[in-house]
């Protein structure tokens, strides 16, 4: 039995790293236990750990060491500096998203007036990670996020309501939830992992993320080819779509967009380690 944090915390970084696991997440599930963020427990780590928290604690650590991601254990996951709440219905959010919410703010700044109110669509949102961040990042955007899983549109709205963000929600596939409406901004982060991909796959993804919102057919490609195929009937101009993609979907997605929108600009953005991340079209004009 361990008597301090300091104690806890070391013993449970070693546990981890035997059981090839990254030993940073014994930090996170000890604040989590502790209700203490990183300042506070480095002020309190020669404390003394109750037995009751210990083995809280211990119990999570064992938890994690079989593969469980932890942030299904605490429940949350932070993205854009705020909390949501994730469970087994819907991934966890990614930091590398992030990078879209300011490609985003970047375009949106360079193509609309200032105060023009934006119509913006989040197909398959999950947690709501990306409609929620838009909704609170862009003060004049009416934002709408659909996905076909009941499960994760639960999880959506619990977060729309700890946000106070204001995002009207519907349950459906791909655009047909939207189809009705013109949109200035649709975004999308969709499953895009080939089939023949899911050996290359962590377990803590593989065994325990939902592989509705992983899978892909056509190599990853499916989703992107239908959306692409229904964009131009819901488009405004000026307007612009954002995908996530996989590093090496790049030229594909582009591709499928161009021969959508032969008139639009169609960039590929990447990371800092020059991996394809993102794929933005840009329609000035229907005509």
């Amino acid at each position: 039995m361990c008597k301090t944090n300091f104690e806890a915390l070391t013993r449970a970084s070693s546990f981890l790293e035997e059981n090839k696991r990254e030993k940073e997440v014994a930090r996170y599930l000890l604040q989590h236990v502790l209700q203490k963020n990183y300042s506070e427990l480095m002020m309190t780590i020669y404390d003394e750990i109750t037995p009751e928290a210990y083995q809280t604690f211990w119990s999570y650590i064992e938890e994690h060491a079989t593969g469980r991601p932890f942030q299904y254990i605490t429940g949350q996951e932070s993205f854009y500096g705020r909390d949501f709440l994730v469970n087994e219905h819907v991934l966890i959010p990614r930091p590398e998203t992030e990078e879209l919410i300011e490609e985003v703010k970047k375009r949106v700044a360079r193509l609309f007036e200032e105060h023009k109110t934006l119509k913006i669509a989040d197909i398959g949102t999950g947690s709501g990670a990306i409609a929620l961040t838009v909704k609170k990042e862009i003060s004049n955007a009416e934002v709408t996020a659909t996905d076909i899983s009941t499960e994760a549109l639960v999880v959506a709205k619990k977060n729309a309501e700890r946000l106070k963000a204001k995002v009207e929600f519907k349950q459906g596939d791909l655009i047909a939830p939207i189809a009705d409406q013109k949109w200035d901004i649709i975004l999308s982060n969709p499953p895009y992992i080939g089939s023949h991909e899911a050996e290359s796959l962590s377990d803590t993804v593989i065994d325990y993320e939902p592989h509705l919102a992983l899978f892909a057919a056509e190599d990853g490609l499916q989703l992107y080819r239908k959306m692409t195929e229904q964009l131009p009937e819901i488009m405004n101009a000026p307007s612009f779509i954002g995908f996530e993609i996989g590093y090496a979907q790049g030229p594909a997605v582009q591709k499928m967009l161009q021969n959508a929108f032969p008139l639009a600009d169609v960039e590929i953005v990447q990371d800092i380690n020059q991996k394809n991340r993102f794929v933005f079209c840009t329609i000035k004009s229907n005509s």
